[in-house]
């Protein structure tokens, strides 16, 4: 007869272990692009600015190796430190990534809603290493939504601006959705008004389920 088989023990802290390397790696993914692209773009503007034309490249490349040597001997200690930092700081990281989004996108919203999920891991993270009681978890995921979702409705308004002031939006709606009648004015604000409401319910749920899902995963409490 085989031998009955001893269910796999897990050795104390493995799993406190694995959910602290995830976490490291998650606010890695947000942290390590920061530095990187924000002196990218501050040197490649910085040149534009005041530099002959053909120094520009150079300048933006300079900038962006400058920005990967500061994660190579900062990163790590930024992300043992990443619970003590400010919410000015973070708050920065999130505006900093909106701007950017929105005009890698060309003015495009959806993506900006997407923002919310790392936004909130953030203040989950925060709330997993305070401790945080269920209230205080319940208050701080509204906060986060009305930021993210308040920050996301002027990213929708400066959208529709955009959209509504360019005379060839509903042309260039209809050949980029190949649609086989005309697109009217009326369609774009129709399209515009309803858009702009889904993606703001859409970037809620999202910041409320990602502060709430982050705290329970990482605190371990459902």
């Amino acid at each position: 007869m085989d031998r009955e088989r001893k269910p796999l023990q897990v050795l104390p802290g493995y799993k406190e272990g694995m959910k602290t390397k995830l976490e490291h790696f998650a606010l890695g993914l947000i942290l390590a692009p920061f530095t990187p692209l924000a002196l990218f773009l501050a040197a490649w503007w910085g040149a534009y600015a005041l530099l002959p034309e053909n120094w520009i490249p150079f300048s933006a490349l300079s900038g962006l190796a400058l920005g990967i040597l500061a994660d190579v001997f900062l990163l790590k200690r930024l992300l043992e430190r990443a619970h003590r930092l400010g919410l000015v700081f973070w708050i920065a990281v999130f505006l900093f990534y909106t701007i950017g989004v929105f005009g890698f996108f060309m003015g495009v919203p959806v993506f900006n809603a997407a923002l919310a999920l790392p936004a909130g891991f953030v203040m989950g993270a925060r709330l997993a290493a305070e401790n945080a009681d269920r209230r205080r978890v319940r208050e701080t995921a509204r906060c986060t939504a009305w930021f993210t979702t308040g920050v996301l409705a002027l990213v929708c308004l400066a959208s529709a601006v955009v959209a509504l002031i360019s005379p060839s939006t509903p042309h260039d709606l209809q050949g980029m959705l190949g649609l086989g009648f005309e697109v009217t004015r009326e369609m774009v604000v129709g399209l515009i008004v309803v858009g702009g409401v889904t993606l703001l319910v859409a970037g809620w749920g999202l910041a409320i389920a990602s502060v709430r899902f982050t705290y329970s995963f990482l605190h371990g409490n459902p």
